[in-house]
């Protein structure tokens, strides 16, 4: 059973904010599985070792617009942040920690040597490991809606990239579960995530809620 996640709000300086998130676009990952490629094969005392960006200034901060509660449309200054999805157990210290290193390696500022523990085979087990999650993508990709070029328009566009049939009899409860499915999927912060689809299922479900399909 895959260990559950929590989601980890990371306040850091808005520049390295900045670097981490371009490393991450750069590398076709989100920030999360950046965060946790380096504290797998990176020894702990390694990370543990590693400079802490720190907090933010105090005059560092962004706006964002409140979407919920009595505030909602109100804008609101606060820290700079990364936000992940990762297993219990982290601090938000250690998160700065392996991100930090994660940018110092694509520098060429650090370079880690890792030992494989005198396992011989286990360069080829890892080996087949991430040819099993190429293949478990590819197959992903293959059997998941194609995003379509101009986005969400009409109730059909939503009922293809929600996987029903155009003339389906829609609840909300058959709604928000086959959301919750596909999200669990298509979620930037799982295995197998993708942006683009992701953005197609809140607007599809955006376009069945104005509709007044599901609310």
């Amino acid at each position: 059973m895959p260990a559950s996640k929590k989601s980890y709000a990371i306040p850091c300086a808005s520049e390295f904010r900045d670097h981490v998130q371009s490393l991450a676009a750069q590398r076709g990952v989100n920030v999360g599985d950046l965060a946790r490629s380096v504290m797998l094969v990176v020894p702990p005392g390694a990370i543990e070792g590693m400079d802490d960006p720190g907090e933010p200034a105090a005059d560092d901060r962004e706006t964002v617009v409140l979407k919920s509660g009595p505030s909602a449309g109100k804008p609101w200054r606060r820290k700079p942040r990364l936000q992940v999805r990762l297993p219990h157990g982290h601090s938000v210290k250690e998160l700065r920690k392996a991100l930090n290193l994660a940018l110092a390696m694509a520098a060429g500022e650090r370079n880690i040597r890792v030992e494989l523990n005198g396992t011989p085979d286990a360069e080829e087990k890892l080996g087949e490991v991430e040819k099993e999650v190429d293949r478990l993508r590819g197959i992903v990709g293959a059997l998941s809606f194609k995003p379509l070029p101009q986005g969400v328009k009409t109730r059909g566009d939503a009922m293809y990239v929600l996987g029903f049939p155009l003339n389906a009899k829609l609840g909300p409860d058959l709604v928000k579960s086959r959301f919750r499915m596909l999200a669990s999927i298509h979620h930037p912060d799982s295995a197998y995530g993708d942006t683009r689809r992701m953005s197609q299922l809140n607007q599809a479900m955006a376009k069945l809620r104005a509709l007044g399909i599901y609310r």
